[in-house]
């Protein structure tokens, strides 16, 4: 049987999405005293890693992305790349836009607007760690934050791609010239296992089970949709869990430093959604469709923490404040992100529903 081309259907929010930021609210307490009480287990589940990539979270990570991922035609990915204006889009926030405004809102806060509460020195380290998020855009969960809007999945697919190609060639320069540093330490292994385990070995594995299906005497796009949708609950309780996992290692963080962990949150904020507004008003501007246009503005305002938080590690020490801001971009995420997607799904009608 021939692969289909999918349509992008708009389907129905579940009564556990729709709360999903309640969900996330209690995942963020119960991490913390998860972490608070059982110090050790928490340990254990943290330093469960390879190359900065955490398990436990790679593996929720993977149930939240593969039913997404069997959505995605083959020959839809290669179709993304010949309608380019999404991708240019993405890339001239990513690159061209976002790592600057994030330095920018870090010298303005922590140089005028918190000089008084905060010491130079932490001042500063709360700016590089800023300047790390800024220029690592993120690469697994934005498969989840499209997802969750009905993004286009192979236009999604594509522009993590294109992205973590840019990310690869240009990452240590740009952090090294914003930091003001002669060279960044770039921890290639996390780098690259991510784009493995969250883009490669996914995709593969799901074009695997997609091609099997559909060629299946029993199978057919009917019982591949109806995996997708039997899987889809498995996602967003991964997510939940991928938030209480994150408290629980970094909790004790929070509880640590809280001032400087609410001065940091404050101009992530004003980056995440300023840079999102910009992105999803230049895509309306565009005429892009929807299921373009969210995925557009959503990578930008992801963040790819684990190589934040590693480069943050190997310049500056584990227990400097550029870390403790790399941690806090994690924290404050999964709300800011939820956020946007509820904003998203409430505003699909400014765009064409669509792609001609």
């Amino acid at each position: 049987m021939t692969d289909p081309m999918p349509a992008i259907p708009t389907s129905p929010i579940s009564r556990f999405e729709r709360h999903l930021t309640l969900w996330v609210a209690l995942a963020i307490v119960a991490g913390i005293a998860f972490g608070a009480a059982l110090p050790g287990v928490a340990g254990a589940l943290a330093a469960a890693e390879i190359a900065r990539i955490n398990l436990p979270v790679a593996v929720l990570v993977w149930a939240m992305i593969f039913p997404m991922m069997l959505g995605i035609a083959p020959r839809a990915v290669l179709d993304a790349g010949r309608r380019p204006a999404g991708l240019v889009l993405t890339l001239v926030v990513n690159w061209l836009i976002k790592p600057f405004t994030m330095a920018a809102l870090g010298i303005l806060f922590f140089e005028h607007v918190f000089a008084d509460l905060v010491d130079p020195q932490d001042a500063r380290a709360y700016i590089a760690g800023m300047i790390l998020l800024g220029v690592a855009p993120c690469t697994a969960m934005v498969f989840v934050w499209s997802r969750l809007v009905d993004g286009d999945g192979a236009f999604t697919l594509a522009q993590v791609g294109v992205n973590d190609l840019v990310m690869i060639l240009v990452f240590a320069p740009l952090a090294a010239l914003l930091l003001g540093v002669a060279e960044v330490f770039v921890p290639w292994d996390t780098l690259l296992l991510s784009v493995l385990l969250f883009v490669v070995i996914p995709f593969s594995a799901a074009m695997l089970v997609r091609a099997r299906m559909l060629r299946s005497d029993g199978g057919g796009q009917g019982a591949l949709d109806d995996l997708s949708h039997r899987l889809k609950p498995w996602g967003a309780g991964a997510l939940i869990l991928t938030v209480a996992l994150l408290f629980a290692f970094q909790g004790q963080r929070v509880l640590d430093r809280p001032l400087g962990v609410v001065l940091v949150a404050v101009p992530l904020l004003v980056q995440s959604y300023g840079i999102f507004a910009l992105a999803y008003l230049a895509a309306r501007m565009m005429k892009l469709p929807f299921a373009v246009a969210a995925p557009a503005a959503l990578i930008g305002t992801s963040n790819f923490f684990e190589l934040a938080v590693a480069v943050a590690i190997g310049l500056f020490g584990i227990d400097s404040g550029a870390v403790l801001a790399t941690v806090v971009g994690v924290l404050v995420e999964v709300p800011v992100m939820l956020s946007l997607v509820a904003f998203a799904r409430r505003t699909r009608h400014w765009f064409p529903a669509a792609t001609a």
